[in-house]
C-alpha cells in the first residue's frame, strides 16, 4: 500500500486564529460560534466582513432571530461593533444592506468582562452587608408579632391601655360590659 501524502495547506489562506481568551469571558455556545465565523470570513487587514443574518444562520443552523440576538450581545460585550450600511436598488432607491461587522481587539472585551465581574462582586458584597445589617438589628429591636419569624416571641411596645383595646378576644371592650355584647361569653367561657 502506498502513503498518499496530503497536499499542504497555507497557514494563513485556509485557517484562522481564535484568541485563547474568548473561552474563558463567559460567552455562551452560540456567541462562540458566531465570532469564530465572523473570524473565520473577516478580511485579515481591515477586520471587517458583512454577511447577513440569514448567511450566518444558514452557516451555524440557527434561525435570523437567534443571530441577531447574540450578535447584539456580541457587540455589548465589546468583541464586536455593527454598523448599518445602505445599498441602492437597480431602480436608484436606497435600500438597508447588510451589517458591517467590525472584530474589535480581545483586550478590550477581556478588560470589559473583568468589570462586569468586578461590578457583580461589588453588587454581592453590597447586597451581604444589606442582609447582615438586617440580621443585626433583628437582634438588637425586637421585631412586631407580624413580622417575627414562626416560634420566636415578639414583643410589641405600645402605650398603656392600648392592650385592652384588644378585649373583644377575650370577651370584653372598655367600658363596655361583657353582657352587652351577644355570644361573647359562650365563645370565652
Amino acid at each position: 500500500m502506498k502513503f498518499r501524502q496530503w497536499p499542504k495547506r497555507d497557514p494563513y489562506k485556509n485557517y484562522f486564529l481564535v484568541p485563547n481568551e474568548v473561552f474563558h469571558i463567559g460567552l455562551s455556545h452560540p456567541e462562540i460560534f458566531i465570532y469564530c465565523y465572523l473570524l473565520s470570513i473577516e478580511d485579515r487587514e481591515t477586520y471587517q466582513c458583512w454577511p447577513s443574518y440569514k448567511t450566518i444562520g444558514k452557516a451555524l443552523g440557527m434561525c435570523e432571530n437567534t443571530v441577531g440576538k447574540y450578535v447584539r450581545s456580541l457587540e455589548e460585550k465589546g468583541l464586536i461593533r455593527t454598523e448599518p450600511t445602505m445599498i441602492r436598488s437597480k431602480d436608484g432607491r436606497p435600500l438597508n444592506g447588510n451589517l458591517l461587522y467590525t472584530i474589535c481587539p480581545i483586550q478590550a472585551a477581556v478588560e470589559s468582562f473583568y468589570e462586569r465581574q468586578f461590578r457583580q462582586l461589588e453588587e454581592d458584597a453590597a447586597r451581604q452587608r444589606a442582609v447582615e445589617r438586617l440580621a443585626e438589628s433583628a437582634r438588637k429591636s425586637p421585631q412586631n408579632a407580624l413580622c417575627a419569624p414562626l416560634g420566636e416571641r415578639a414583643w410589641v411596645d405600645t402605650p398603656s391601655g392600648v392592650e385592652s383595646g384588644f378585649g373583644v378576644l377575650s370577651g370584653e371592650l372598655p367600658g363596655v360590659p361583657a353582657e352587652a355584647l351577644p355570644g361573647t361569653k359562650e365563645k370565652a367561657g
